[in-house]
Formats: C-alpha cells, structure tokens, sequence
C-alpha cells in the first residue's frame, strides 16, 4: 500500500482540477451566493488557481506548483474568517474541508517529488 503514494501520478494533477472545480462551485453547493466577495474568492482567486496549477502539473511539473496549491488550500481555510463568512455554517465547512483536501494533496505531491531532479520531473505525465 506504501508504494501507491511514493510516485505522483497523473490522477493526482487531475484531482487537484476537480477540486479547484467543487472550489468555484462551492458558494452555490452551499446555497450563499450571495457575497460578490466571497464569489469572487471561491471562484476567480482560488478555484481559477488551483485548476491551473493542476493543469500545469500535468504539463510541466515543477516544485512550486505544489507551494502554490498548498498556500490556496490554506487561504481557503482562513477565508470564512478574512471575509466575515465564518457563521455560514454551510459555505464555511465547504471551504474547510476543499481546502484541507487541496493543502493535504499538495503536500503528498511535493513529498513524491522532492528528491526528483529536474529531468525527473519534466517526466511526469508522458
């Protein structure tokens, strides 16, 4: 079972697109749509960038892709208390869980490809 998670796969950098997908989703999941602010977070800052560092896995791995997904899942995290949403119970636990799940993702990614060198990671994906 170890052996599943020593290589970043391809299904990884698509996971992470899907997330950034539920991201810019989430205000209506929750039924808040209501906050531009709040909108516009959710769907041009964060979900808008984690699908294009997914997507730019896919093409050309680098490390700071992932220290990137890492700092949108956290700002995901602390958002509901940057924009005054933290009471949305709802649109709140969206933001919590999708942002864990892209933080979490981006830090096995960036483990598996740590010791890689740069011929390594031009690699991933062909």
């Amino acid at each position: 079972m170890a052996g599943i998670f020593n290589i970043h796969r391809t299904w990884e950098d698509w996971a992470s697109m899907v997330l950034g997908v539920l991201i810019g989703l989430s205000p209506w999941l929750a039924g808040q749509q209501g906050d531009q602010m709040v909108n516009g977070n959710a769907v041009v800052i964060v979900g808008a960038l984690v699908i294009a560092l997914g997507a730019l896995e896919l093409t050309g791995l680098q490390r700071w892709e992932q220290g990137g997904e890492i700092a949108c899942g956290l700002w995901l995290i602390v958002s509901p208390f940057i924009f005054g949403y933290a009471e949305a119970d709802a649109l709140r636990y969206w933001h919590f869980v999708l942002g864990a799940l892209v933080a979490l993702l981006a830090v096995v990614e960036l483990w598996q490809d740590w010791n890689l060198s740069d011929e390594e990671l031009a690699q991933h994906g062909q």
